[in-house]
């Protein structure tokens, strides 16, 4: 349930302005999940969320916290190991399979690796699509994701 909370926040903040703790609170309950602002703030404290300049009038928005290339916080290391069940690839595209409904907070856990050799990726229900630079730096993205999943249990 928190990983899957925690997942949808990261999907929240990907496809809206979310300027405040009740905002994301709403939009959390717009997807069924009923909370309390003391649980958002510990999310958003162990998502280790930041706020930004969400552009002209002085507006901020909840973000990310960027991190060094190729690093993963501990949250999505766990979420990508309890999520993603099959990685491969074809040329410079990598698909990964996720259990349904966290492709996208597994595709948040890519995206928060910084990897400068991911042009970009798309997530489904269950199934993400990420195109990279080279051949190379797919096969190593597939690499590095098995490292990652390989302490499954």
């Amino acid at each position: 349930m928190k990983y899957d909370r925690q997942s949808e926040i990261i999907s929240l903040i990907g496809e809206r302005e979310i300027e405040t703790q009740e905002e994301l609170l709403e939009g959390l309950r717009e997807k069924g999940y009923m909370v309390t602002q003391a649980t958002i703030s510990r999310d958003i404290r162990e998502l280790k969320l930041v706020k930004v300049s969400a552009g002209a009038g002085g507006r901020y928005k909840y973000a990310t916290a960027h991190r060094e290339e190729n690093t993963i916080s501990k949250k999505y290391r766990n979420l990508l190991i309890e999520t993603v069940e099959k990685i491969d690839r074809a040329n410079n595209i990598t698909v990964v399979k996720t259990i349904v409904g966290m492709a996208s907070g597994a595709a948040a856990a890519i995206d928060s690796m910084g990897r400068d050799d991911l042009v970009g990726s798309v997530a489904g229900d269950d199934t993400i699509i990420i195109v990279m630079r080279t051949n190379e730096a797919a096969q190593s993205l597939v690499d590095d994701l098995n490292e990652i999943i390989s302490t499954k249990r």
